[in-house]
């Protein structure tokens, strides 16, 4: 049930307006009990895996930046001009034989710099392992996220888990108003302005954001879009703002091409045809799918949905 909704029925009822858990319940079931089109949640047990799969990830993830860096305060002490800042868990081990201090806390700095060695060790075999699991459920999934330029399996499953069913949203406007890629609109008077959006699901935006920088640091069709808006005029963040806009809907529209087609294959059984992917494998020709810029989607259309256009 969306709050909004919800808050409605709060707002314009009768009695003191507090919110309170029997109010809430109460506004919940009138809200829903009047708007026929919500969304109807099924849990998913695959999904629901995937989720607590996907949040260890993340914390193994946070637990070997935070490694990471206290080793590397570590070795600032003990080498002078310290050591480059990329360091492997390989290369540090190397580098530790070398230390040799003569004082106590030298002594101590080294020894615990040893332990945070093996720390780093053991998270990177654990992410390792993780990161293999987490693939091999994507691909069981039938989902061909990763084939987009830019995603791996951490950020797969994350779109999986967070998005869940893609059809919740009425069109790739709604999704990049949800996700935070869609801009704000700052206009005054004649002047029309927009500015990056602070709010929707930061984890998503997270992840098409490291999607964005891969795409950057590659000659990928992201790049050349990237470097058409940089030669136009355009800010460096403004049109990073619209290559994230951009792979919003490149996003979508697999997600929506791959849920369509598992469905199709669900509906016609073993045997039935598997439905008919409109959406190419290779991300750089997602990117010239024609998509609005506009910073909020309209109202929902009530019309069926029909295909993107296809790329120029």
């Amino acid at each position: 049930m969306p709050p909004k909704l919800s808050a409605q029925v709060r707002v314009f009822a009768t009695g003191n307006g507090r919110k309170t858990d029997p109010v809430d319940a109460h506004s919940v079931a009138m809200a829903a009990f009047h708007n026929h089109g919500l969304l109807h949640v099924e849990v998913d047990d695959d999904l629901l895996v995937l989720g607590m799969l996907a949040d260890r990830r993340d914390e193994l993830g946070r637990a070997r930046t935070q490694t990471v860096n206290r080793l590397h305060r570590l070795l600032l002490e003990l080498l002078a001009g310290g050591p480059k800042k990329d360091l492997s868990a390989k290369q540090a081990r190397e580098l530790i034989v070398t230390v040799k201090p003569r004082d106590l806390p030298g002594k101590t700095r080294r020894r615990l710099a040893v332990e945070l060695i093996g720390e780093r060790e053991s998270i990177d075999r654990k992410i390792k392992t993780g990161d293999k699991e987490i693939e091999a459920l994507v691909l069981e999934r039938d989902s061909t996220l990763m084939d987009l330029f830019g995603i791996a399996a951490a950020s797969a499953v994350r779109l999986l888990v967070d998005v869940g069913d893609i059809h919740r949203f009425a069109n790739r406007d709604r999704f990049a108003s949800w996700n935070g890629t869609a801009p704000l609109d700052v206009s005054s008077g004649n002047q029309e302005r927009h500015r990056l959006s602070r709010v929707g699901n930061r984890r998503i935006n997270r992840t098409i954001y490291i999607m964005a920088i891969n795409q950057l640091r590659h000659r990928t069709e992201g790049r050349a879009f990237y470097d058409r808006h940089r030669a136009g005029g355009m800010p460096s963040m403004m049109a990073l703002r619209v290559l994230k806009r951009r792979l919003s809907n490149v996003i979508f529209a697999r997600m929506l091409a791959d849920q369509t087609r598992r469905e199709a294959r669900v509906a016609t059984g073993p045997g039935g045809h598997s439905g008919n992917d409109s959406v190419s494998s290779a991300v750089d020709s997602h990117l010239g799918i024609d998509s609005s810029e506009k910073p909020h989607p309209g109202p929902a259309s009530t019309k069926p949905r029909t295909g993107l256009p296809a790329a120029s």
